[in-house]
């Protein structure tokens, strides 16, 4: 029986692990890092590696390595600077020093060997170098003709050197090699005792790596405590080394320093290749080092996430975690004997790649060093050591590896994100998946209402259903309802919180962040696949830094990113690449592939369009979808408020006798997917009208919904809207849907200032209504009956305050009594003035409203109105529906289209799944 690895019987691997296995000649100066052959062996793309084998900055590169490698190109046809000038001052400027001192090199592996060749110059015969050291301080020695001593560094001090054991070895002069914090120890040396000791021995060269000392905090300030760094303070005989790839992580530009007395440094120059730091290195190097923001979040980041990873490595049985003070950790398995190399092929088979540490002199093949990594790669590796050790639960700190998850992100608002993640729920669904949607924050006055009487986006309602699940607040933790041009009504868990202007919401992101990352881990820890939406462009600057719904949002729920792009609007090349280059490295390692979307025409004319992006980015294009028709007249709803000119669609192939419908726009429309119906029908040629002066003579006139019902009733008045519309001719109807029936109204009070400075308004006069808007919001789902046609009418509520009868006034100008047109189950008339019942609608016989949002989406009852119109205009009645309108069956031909022209193979393979309803093992 298969026990804990750490602890007990482990089968043939196990006994594989006894036996002891010395370093081969070949592996004794062997390195991390080398992603290609760990992934080749792993059977993985290098980009699915997490690498904990090379010790490099968990942030990744600073963010604006993109543009300072664009920027530096222009330069690449001229040779560089050979004084690499502007490198070495920003180094002369950050460590304070002489710009004689410093010395650029193509990374610390050029100038190592540079120094100990100079060693040998100087006489020098042997070098002394405390182990466990870095593997190449060896070999660099021996290469320049020096013989090696080491001085045993032991676990049962700390790995601390033995200063005074070094120090009775310096009688005869030698070369000293010292790393600060020590590799793979991440133990510093006090700079005071380096100083002393060099003072003491002037005849000696001592080398002091402090290549991972820029990760230590306080490291500079020694009378708080800090170790010190010898790179400020340095006797003559004293060459520091830095190494600015790991800090940074650029190692692929190969950049390293030293500082040295002005005779070493200049010796050193002249051994050096000429032109040995190119121009991107230069460029990037100077800018990193005058980066003061990265560096010092670098620093706290980095140190808050090695105590957490060793906090939870800690509490794995079977396993010694030594202390550190770099960005990495030596480890131990803690039985005699036990070889860490099974430990290693099994964690590299779950794309987790560790560095073994046998051939570091000092240490045994139960060894084993790891990166510190982004916290959820670190829960990751955690949670595998965890299970790797027998643990039969895994220890309370760690977090669970997230389930697959699909995320659909945009270069722009409106690129068709909701309908794509929508597409992919149903497919997922139709595969066998137990899948659910997920938006983190919407901004968007186009809502719906769950069943528990939350409000969330329109978008993930539709989602929801694609997926077969009853809306859900969690799938929508963050509602943005948009009440002017700077303020915002914010809703959380599907309530309402407060109006914030961005300043306010911006203060308020942290607990709207904490409701985000609640809301998916409970919601995911209930489903097997997640498919995400983000929200307009991962790339827009002045945003990122308070990002909750893009990558942010990917990155917590470990999702791989579909880029999609709008190529109907043009740019859509430049916008997937632009977007991509302005990414993080951290944020362009999410995203899988591409996806253009409403595509007109011929696709393979894309060809070299297409190969140009993968040479660009790196990431292949996984569709191109068509622009689809039969969805671009509203069967599926928009959520971007861009989307209400999509609602109109193409009026081209309409009857000739087709009713002209004008949609009157308020400046802060909300739920305008009401009208997605109408403009679905054969009969109705949809307009839109956000002036008077072109209302024209309509058949029919919609005025939709309102995030802000007085400030745009008092506008559209005062541009002469009702008058336009008290003069339309006795054939045309009029329809107000929530705030378009307040709108109707003789007047709206607003004594809270819920939605306006504003306290009261009049109304257009065309109802005999008068509205009060009060704090408590009306969320509700309704199923009624039309009294006139008995057709189903269902929908649901969402307004502030109550609509009454006018007691005053028994009829208007414009019609006759007034009628209620809706009834409850019961068949009781739902009309208003009425304590015990709800005003769903109430109406005139040309001019009637209703609060319920979807009232055209049953077919029956929207043929029914627009046949009434049809007859006031003195055209035939269709009487039979023309169009079937409902989510199903458009979620069902966009499934299909999806599936035609989405590679769902590699989809499937980037998520890690597989069809029928399982899961890669």
């Amino acid at each position: 029986m298969r026990q804990s690895l750490l602890g007990g019987d482990t089968g043939a691997s196990g006994l594989l692990g006894t036996i002891a296995s010395p370093v081969h000649a070949a592996d004794r100066y062997a390195h991390g890092g080398n992603v290609w052959k760990l992934a080749e062996r792993a059977g993985v793309r290098p980009e699915e590696l997490i690498d904990f084998s090379a010790s490099l900055n968990p942030l990744g590169p600073p963010p604006w390595l993109p543009e300072a490698v664009s920027d530096a190109l222009a330069q690449v046809r001229h040779y560089p600077d050979p004084e690499a000038s502007d490198l070495t001052l920003a180094a002369c400027e950050l460590y304070k020093v002489w710009p004689t001192q410093a010395v650029a090199g193509s990374g610390a592996s050029e100038l190592l060997p540079e120094i100990c060749r100079l060693a040998a110059r100087q006489g020098l015969s042997r070098a002394i170098i405390p182990v466990p050291a870095y593997v190449d301080q060896d070999r660099c020695c021996r290469q320049a003709g020096l013989a090696v001593e080491t001085l045993p560094c032991t676990a049962q001090k700390g790995f601390a050197p033995d200063m005074e054991g070094l120090a009775a070895r310096l009688e005869t002069p030698a070369l000293v090699l010292l790393t600060s914090p020590g590799n793979p120890t991440g133990v510093c040396i006090p700079a005071r005792h380096v100083r002393d000791l060099a003072r003491a021995f002037p005849k000696c060269l001592f080398v002091v790596d402090e290549s991972f000392a820029d990760f230590v905090p306080g490291i500079d300030d020694e009378a708080a405590g800090g170790a010190g760094r010898l790179v400020r303070q340095r006797p003559d005989n004293v060459i520091v080394l830095v190494s600015l790839t790991k800090f940074y992580a650029v190692p692929g530009l190969r950049l390293g320093l030293c500082f040295a007395s002005p005779d070493n440094a200049q010796a050193l120059r002249r051994r050096l290749p000429p032109w040995n730091v190119g121009t991107l290195a230069q460029k990037v190097g100077a800018r990193c080092l005058r980066d003061l923001e990265y560096r010092q979040r670098s620093i706290r980041e980095t140190a808050a996430l090695r105590e957490a990873l060793a906090a939870e490595l800690r509490e794995i049985p079977g396993l010694r975690v030594f202390p550190s003070q770099a960005n990495f950790l030596l480890c131990r398995l803690d039985r005699v004997g036990m070889s860490a190399a099974p430990l290693f092929e099994r964690l590299l088979s779950e794309g987790l790649a560790i560095r073994l540490c046998a051939n570091f002199e000092g240490l045994d093949d139960s060894s084993f060093r790891i990166a510190v990594r982004p916290k959820e790669e670190n829960a990751r590796l955690v949670e595998a050591l965890a299970r790797f050790s027998g643990v039969a639960k895994a220890p309370a700190a760690i977090v669970r590896r997230k389930i697959p998850a699909l995320m659909v992100q945009g270069t722009c608002s409106n690129a068709g994100k909701s309908v794509l993640a929508a597409g992919l729920c149903r497919i997922l669904l139709e595969d066998g998946f137990d899948v659910a949607p997920f938006k983190a924050q919407n901004m968007s006055n186009n809502s719906a209402v769950t069943p528990d009487g939350r409000e969330i986006g329109r978008a993930q309602a539709t989602q929801a259903q694609a997926c077969r699940l009853t809306p859900d607040a969690r799938m929508n933790p963050v509602l943005l309802k948009p009440t002017g041009e700077t303020g915002s009504q914010v809703l959380l868990h599907g309530h309402a919180v407060g109006v914030m202007n961005v300043r306010e919401y911006h203060a308020f992101k942290p607990k709207a962040w904490e409701a985000v990352t609640s809301a998916y881990d409970s919601l995911s820890a209930e489903h097997q696949v997640m498919v995400l939406e983000g929200a307009g462009s991962p790339a827009e600057v002045n945003l990122k830094d308070q990002d909750i719904v893009n990558m942010k949002m990917a990155l917590h729920a470990q999702a791989k990113v579909l880029l999609v792009g709008d190529i109907d609007r043009g740019g859509v090349f430049a916008a997937l690449s632009g977007t991509f280059d302005i990414l993080d490295e951290a944020e362009r390692a999410l995203v899988a592939g591409h996806v253009l979307n409403k595509f007109r025409g011929d696709a393979s004319i894309l060809g070299p369009a297409l190969d140009f992006l993968y040479r660009r980015t790196g990431r292949p294009v996984l569709g191109v979808v068509p622009w689809l028709p039969e969805l671009s007249g509203g069967a599926l709803p928009e959520e971007d408020s861009l989307g209400v000119r999509n609602v109109v669609g193409d009026n081209s192939g309409k009857h000739a006798d087709a009713l002209d419908v004008a949609v009157v726009v308020p400046a802060r429309i909300a739920n305008f997917n009401d009208l997605d119906p109408l403009a679905a029908e054969p009969d109705v040629r949809l307009r839109l009208v956000q002036d008077p002066r072109e209302l024209g003579a309509p058949d029919l006139v919609i005025l939709p919904g309102s995030k802000n019902t007085i400030d745009d009733m008092r506008a559209l008045r005062g541009a002469g809207l009702a008058a336009a519309l008290r003069a339309l001719p006795p054939t045309a109807s009029v329809v107000g849907i929530c705030a378009g029936l307040q709108m109707l109204g003789l007047g709206v009070a607003d004594p809270h200032g819920l939605e306006s400075s504003q306290r009261e308004a009049e109304g257009f006069g065309l109802l005999p209504l008068r509205t009060e808007l009060k704090p408590g919001k009306t969320l509700t789902r309704v199923g009624l009956v039309h009294a006139a046609s008995g057709c189903a009418v269902r929908g649901y509520e969402i307004h502030h305050g109550d609509t009454v009868l006018d007691a005053d006034i028994a009829s208007l100008a414009v019609g006759q009594a007034a009628e209620p047109l809706l009834a409850d189950a019961s068949g009781r008339a739902l009309a208003f003035g009425l304590a015990e019942a709800r005003p769903e609608a109430f109406g005139l016989p040309r001019v009637w409203g209703t609060y319920v949002h979807g009232v055209f989406d049953d077919d029956g009852f929207r043929r029914y109105v627009l046949d009434g119109v049809r007859a006031r205009k003195g055209l035939a009645p269709l009487g039979a529906p023309q169009t079937r309108f409902g989510l199903e069956p458009a979620l069902e031909r966009l499934a299909d289209a999806l599936r035609q022209h989405l590679d769902m193979a590699r989809v499937y393979q980037i998520m890690g799944l597989q069809k029928p309803g399982g899961l890669l093992s």
